[in-house]
């Protein structure tokens, strides 16, 4: 038997997706499944990209430019300049497989093994992954529900950074939370890297999805982290395109441009067909973005004020992206998220939950937790929570709590 490295047993599973094979068991019984547990929306993906891809005219599908091709980069400066960032040029830019390799780009290039990167938790599960991959270990410091998430006190990430920090990453709007950092809050966090000379990097991939008037402050808005800042982007949420696997790594500094370029080029070409998808998909968004702002708002609101009318459920309501973190009463919400596929149904229906303790470097912390998508339409999201509901009072039955 060939031997597996180290590297693969430690890489920590997805809280996303390994309750798959119990939601494919269910199906397999008849059982309907709501799916809470993924950011996979059912917007449709704006016609300009689905044309673009019907009306390829190309004769061979080559590789492309390594750094993105300069149409699709052009597209992504005027998008940029759109947002108030006109230094900004296409050199800034290097295209990636999705945000995912953005992110994987960026590690890379800033950390070597046994390094270290700062992340407020609950993150996006798979930030463990990426850093899992290349031997960083993540310094968390923990965000509370009774905050709504908000940056915990400036002062716990000052205590953090050691000669082996390299990197803040942060999520804005966030992923697991849908937490929205205020101006006032990314200004201690570009303080604090500039006075350490460490680098943020922001994944800002749910930029146009913020909600109440709000509005996202990029950390490319201040100027004194020119040399200390990247921002992972991606077209998967923006335009609910997720299978086209298209993101990019920006950055004003050229030295961690060059480096990360060297990557880009191991890894020859970001997807050639993603690119032509998501430079359609740019132009003349605005309507689109809007309709799709006010549709998650709507599903914010219905699903948030339903589960904050359950009896011990908390949920603070999102200000960006299309997730939230509620608590359960409930012993263990991986406990429970199986047993919702496993043994439990409604009329033939049950609910697909992400489990939050994936969501944090210490899973207690998230025992109570889970986190809900508000991706599916509005009639969809009333009966999963009638079902949350339902199930909530059932489990406690089961298991007298």
């Amino acid at each position: 038997m060939p031997n597996i490295s180290n590297r693969a047993q430690h890489m920590p599973p997805s809280p996303v997706r390994k309750l798959v094979p119990f939601a494919l068991k269910a199906k397999q019984k008849g059982i309907k499944v709501y799916h809470l547990n993924i950011g996979q929306p059912d917007i449709e993906t704006p016609e300009t990209a689905l044309d673009a891809l019907k009306n390829i005219d190309l004769k061979v599908l080559e590789y492309a430019l390594s750094e993105g091709n300069i149409e699709y980069r052009k597209a992504l400066t005027e998008y940029y300049h759109s947002l108030g960032f006109e230094d900004l040029t296409p050199d800034n830019f290097i295209v990636t497989n999705g945000g995912s390799e953005a992110l994987n780009f960026a590690i890379s290039t800033l950390c070597d093994d046994g390094d270290e990167v700062i992340i407020p938790e609950p993150y996006y599960a798979n930030y463990n992954g990426f850093t899992s991959t290349f031997n960083v270990n993540v310094v968390a410091v923990p965000s509370t529900i009774d905050t709504g998430f908000a940056l915990p006190p400036i002062e716990e990430f000052e205590k953090k950074i050691t000669d082996k920090t390299r990197a803040i990453i942060i999520c804005n709007p966030g992923n697991p939370t849908g937490y929205l950092y205020t101006r006032e809050e990314l200004q201690k966090l570009a303080d604090i890297a500039v006075k350490h000379d460490i680098v943020i990097i922001s994944d800002e991939v749910y930029r146009e999805y913020v909600y109440d008037g709000k509005q996202q402050i990029s950390m490319f808005a201040f100027p004194e982290l020119s040399e200390n800042c990247i921002i992972i982007d991606s077209e998967s949420k923006r335009y609910s395109m997720c299978g086209v696997r298209i993101g990019c790594l920006i950055t004003r500094s050229k030295k961690i441009h060059d480096a990360a370029m060297l990557f880009a080029q191991a890894r020859l070409s970001p997807v050639l067909l993603g690119q032509i998808a998501a430079t359609a998909a740019h132009q003349n968004d605005g309507a689109y973005i809007r309709a799709v702002r006010e549709e998650y708002t709507h599903r914010r609101n219905v699903l948030v004020d339903l589960l904050n009318a359950i009896p011990g459920v908390i949920c603070p309501k999102p200000k960006g992206a299309f997730y939230c973190v509620a608590e359960l009463p409930v012993d263990d919400t991986e406990k429970f998220a199986q047993w919702l596929l496993e043994t439990y149904s409604n009329h033939g229906e049950t609910i697909m939950v992400a489990p939050a303790g994936g969501f944090y470097s210490n899973p207690e912390l998230g025992k109570k937790q889970v986190r809900i998508a508000y991706v599916l339409k509005e009639e969809d999201l009333k009966r999963s929570v009638a079902i949350l509901k339902d199930a909530l009072e059932k489990y406690k039955l089961e298991f007298n709590l």
